[in-house]
């Protein structure tokens, strides 16, 4: 991957129902250079799906992230134990047995025996755990109650466009036996609201780039809007980051570069950041991304 890659995960991350003009825009790129470059990423198993779930605000949902070294002697087995938790979405291994695990909860109630699972399973004795800040959304700050109920229809839309989010609105109203117009009418309406999320399911580890998982710890009673002020500084090599409401002052960033010399110089500008205490950086050999609950919510409809 190179950095404009990069971008362009970055934007279908975060919407990957853009159009190919839309982000041939963005990117500065033709329309066909778009179109390859997505169908590259696809071929050597970078981005393996175009994704759609209910979003968090559609189902009230908690962001666990759960970090810690592993007395396992091989992860094996590991994958599949934790797949079948549950609420498990994600698994990353990075240098020296450090495990990143992150799960979806539908109450803080079920936080110990998730915690307790993963001690027993994954073989940490004393995990980080952290629960994920609840984002500011200016957008959706407005959004009346009535603008976040979900019809049936807007479940099985949600359903058609699972495992592949770039599906053509007239293939999603043939496949549900309505008009088009109503499709893009409900599917607009959730995504102007925040009630759908559409994404990727993103393996870096199928590259032979470098993907680092770096714990900035900032200095105290600091405005936490720095972590975002970092975010913009050192992108795109910065992809996105996790604050903790549980966890003041850390924040961790998803960090891609093509050589370790680049991650060198990063590690090294990150520590002259005056209000950067600490960089701790761990790099990661592989990923799992899991299905859950959350996914199954479409299912009934």
């Amino acid at each position: 991957m190179d950095k404009t890659d990069v971008v362009l995960i970055q934007l279908l991350l975060i919407n990957s129902r853009l159009s190919y003009g839309e982000l041939a825009e963005k990117l500065n790129l033709s329309v066909n250079a778009v179109h390859k470059r997505i169908q590259i990423l696809i071929e050597t198993g970078v981005i393996r799906k175009f994704t759609a779930k209910l979003s968090g605000l559609a189902v009230n949902l908690i962001n666990v992230f759960i970090s810690g070294t592993s007395q396992l002697s091989t992860f094996q087995d590991l994958p599949d134990k934790l797949k079948k938790q549950g609420s498990i979405y994600w698994l990353s291994i990075g240098g020296g047995k450090y495990l990143y695990i992150g799960a979806y909860l539908r109450s803080i109630n079920e936080l110990e025996q998730l915690v307790s699972y993963v001690k027993k399973e994954a073989k940490i004795a004393e995990p980080t755990v952290g629960i994920m800040a609840v984002p500011h959304m200016p957008f959706f700050a407005n959004s009346k109650p009535a603008d976040k109920v979900l019809c049936d229809l807007d479940y099985r839309i949600v359903h058609s466009l699972r495992d592949n989010a770039r599906k053509p609105v007239s293939d999603i109203a043939d496949e549900l036996c309505v008009s088009a117009k109503t499709v893009r009418r409900r599917l607009t309406r959730m995504m102007k609201n925040g009630l759908i999320e559409l994404s990727v399911e993103w393996y870096p580890d199928a590259s032979n780039d470098i993907i680092t998982l770096i714990d900035l710890h900032l200095k105290p009673d600091i405005d936490m809007s720095i972590a975002y002020t970092l975010l913009k500084k050192y992108s795109p090599n910065m992809l996105f980051y996790w604050a903790f409401a549980n966890i003041p002052n850390i924040a961790v960033y998803v960090v891609w570069t093509p050589s370790m010399k680049e991650l060198q110089n990063i590690r090294e500008n990150l520590e002259k950041e005056k209000d950067v205490t600490a960089v701790v950086p761990n790099i990661l050999y592989v990923g799992y991304i899991f299905n859950t609950w959350r996914d199954q919510l479409t299912e009934k409809h």
